[in-house]
């Protein structure tokens, strides 16, 4: 009897050790399903998912051109950015939104302006009589002059054509939201700029119009200087030597002097 259970037990434990050897071998067989992927040791495939896109310009075909709208005839060369928010709430209302016949000026965004060229009333003693313009291209300043020794001042920007004229003159013709003709000569070196020449009109007034809200045309002995001082879009322009243009002006500053100059104002460019 003793034998026989003895070699039960046996029986019982071959059977166990059997059905653990059984699920050894099904999980070892299981473990052989996963497999290394050798697709990975594909270096177009490795590249694909781990390489970030921006940086594989090679494996990137370039994208089709796309027209661009001919939107703006003005750039900016400069993107200053000065770090010092004006405060001033009068200078905030100045600059800030603003509509003009039909249009809306963005406002100018003042911590980004060197507040040397905000618009000013400062002591100004000259011998120029009240009503005056004078143009300190030098400084970047144009100064309005008033009675009592006193000026408007606003900061200026001045293209080639700013600089290459000076001596006196005088307003004879000023224009709202005016329309702006390229010359024959900047015609010839951009060819784009014809659809603007003065045979298709010029530009139409607008936002992106490079002369601005405004325009006060020079005229000296009866002629036409060819010179303005006008407003301009590029706001970053103003105090800074731009690469074309005359006497440029924040809008909101040249919708103010406009208010100001009266017929016939003399103007004197230093």
């Amino acid at each position: 009897m003793v034998s026989k259970a003895i070699s039960s037990k046996v029986g019982t434990l071959r059977r166990v050790g059997g059905l653990v050897t059984g699920a050894a071998m099904l999980s070892a067989l299981g473990g052989c399903l996963f497999v290394t992927d050798t697709s990975r040791m594909n270096i177009e495939v490795f590249q694909d998912e781990v390489a970030p896109v921006w940086n594989e310009p090679a494996r990137v075909p370039p994208a089709e051109r796309q027209p661009v709208p001919h939107q703006k005839l003005y750039s900016t060369q400069f993107h200053q950015t000065y770090g010092l928010p004006v405060t001033n709430p009068v200078h905030r209302t100045m600059y800030g939104i603003m509509r003009d016949e039909g249009h809306t000026l963005p406002p100018i965004p003042l911590d980004r302006v060197d507040r040397r060229y905000l618009r000013e009333e400062v002591d100004y003693p000259t011998s120029e009589k009240p009503g005056t313009i004078v143009v300190d291209t030098r400084a970047h300043f144009l100064y309005f002059v008033e009675p009592g020794g006193k000026a408007i001042r606003y900061g200026v920007g001045l293209g080639r054509a700013g600089f290459s004229w000076s001596g006196r003159g005088v307003i004879a013709l000023k224009q709202k939201w005016p329309r702006w003709t390229p010359s024959g000569e900047m015609v010839s070196r951009q060819p784009d700029l014809r659809p603007f020449s003065a045979a298709e009109g010029g530009l139409e007034a607008g936002l992106n119009n490079p002369l601005g809200a405004r325009a006060l045309y020079i005229y000296q002995d009866g002629k036409d200087t060819l010179y303005r001082v006008h407003g301009t879009p590029d706001w970053q322009s103003v105090g800074k030597a731009t690469s074309s243009g005359c006497v440029r002006m924040f809008n909101q500053d040249i919708i103010d002097l406009y208010e100001r100059v009266g017929a016939k104002a003399p103007i004197v460019v230093l």
